[in-house]
């Protein structure tokens, strides 16, 4: 059984400058993504123990920490491919299509997915997902990590909007940084996650 691993970036820390700076990256990625990496592997540690005495009156605690680190880490891992230095613009081929067709347009699902993260309350995320049952695009805020989606939806666009994912550039402006971050868009990559879900059988 593998632990959890912090996975490389796919680009150097200064690359998505000016819109991020690379000591918001570097901090991003190197302090709060290991975290939440560490926590989940060191949470997997504490519920195998808990196994193996059949002592589970912390299983509650537990699982909620687990959620929260795996959520933490999965998020995190599609966020820094949803970014390119090369990014922007929009989408085209089917993945346009389909933005087209659930959301009206283009820029009607844009100012849908910037209010989604602008004002997800707290700390937490706006999410572009792939909802199987109706096989629909669907805008979520997910709160914290891993709280108000769909059971079954696939992420594949995610706007982190974690104080740490700005603040230090951005300061309360939380609109200012979202702004920025669709010019960093890296739509193949976002194509490929949706065409990678939408072949798979319902």
């Amino acid at each position: 059984m593998g632990d959890y691993t912090l996975p490389d970036m796919p680009y150097d820390y200064a690359a998505l400058e000016p819109a991020i700076t690379g000591e918001i990256l570097e901090l991003h990625h190197a302090k709060h993504h290991a975290a939440y990496v560490k926590g989940a592997n060191d949470t997997l540690e504490r519920l195998a123990e808990a196994r193996d005495r059949a002592e589970f009156s912390n299983l509650v605690g537990l699982e909620k920490t687990f959620a929260f680190n795996l959520s933490g880490h999965v998020l995190h891992s599609i966020f820094w491919r949803n970014l390119s230095p090369d990014g922007g613009d929009r989408p085209d081929g089917p993945l346009r299509d389909a933005i087209d067709q659930h959301f009206g347009t283009f820029e009607a699902f844009q100012k849908q997915l910037t209010a989604a993260t602008s004002t997800v309350q707290g700390s937490g995320w706006g999410v572009l997902a792939w909802e199987p049952t109706s096989r629909r695009l669907v805008v979520e805020q997910v709160y914290d990590h891993h709280g108000n989606v769909g059971m079954n939806t696939t992420p594949l666009l995610v706007f982190d909007a974690w104080e740490h994912a700005y603040y230090l550039q951005y300061r309360n402006v939380r609109p200012d940084y979202v702004e920025k971050l669709w010019g960093l868009i890296n739509w193949d990559d976002v194509a490929a996650r949706f065409a990678d879900v939408t072949s798979q059988a319902t």
